[in-house]
Order: structure tokens, then sequence, then C-alpha cells
């Protein structure tokens, strides 16, 4: 129970961090770029995809654990 506990802690590092390096790179390619704000839009939405698989991919186990489920993932 303590290993779930512990995994369940990384779930919002896991979420927040892609979607933040992805704005701000999106972000400083516009500045450099001068293609404000597509970059930006850009890196937030890759990083929002990237964010939610790692989740996924983070949470897989314990839910096919729960379940009973068998599987690899």
């Amino acid at each position: 129970m303590r290993e779930i506990a512990l995994t369940l802690v990384g779930v919002g590092w896991r979420l927040a961090l892609p979607i933040v390096l992805g704005t701000m790179g999106g972000v400083w390619l516009d500045r450099r770029l001068d293609s404000r704000p597509w970059f930006a839009l850009a890196g937030l939405g890759l990083g929002t995809l990237l964010g939610y698989y790692s989740v996924y991919r983070l949470l897989l186990p314990i839910i096919r654990e729960a379940t009973g489920k068998k599987g690899k993932g």
C-alpha cells in the first residue's frame, strides 16, 4: 500500500513538468523567431499530451492490479 501511495505522489509532477517545460520552450522559440503565440501553443499542447501519457503509463499497473487484469502495458 505504501508503494502505491509513493507512486501517486509523483502524479502531479509527471503531469505538470512536461506542460511547463513545453510551454516555456515554445515561448522561447516564439521570442527567437518572432512567431507569437504559435510555438507556445504547440508546446502547451505537446506538453499536455506527454504529461497525460506519462500519468497513464504510471497508473496503468496500479489499475490492472486493482481490477485483476494481467497484460503488458
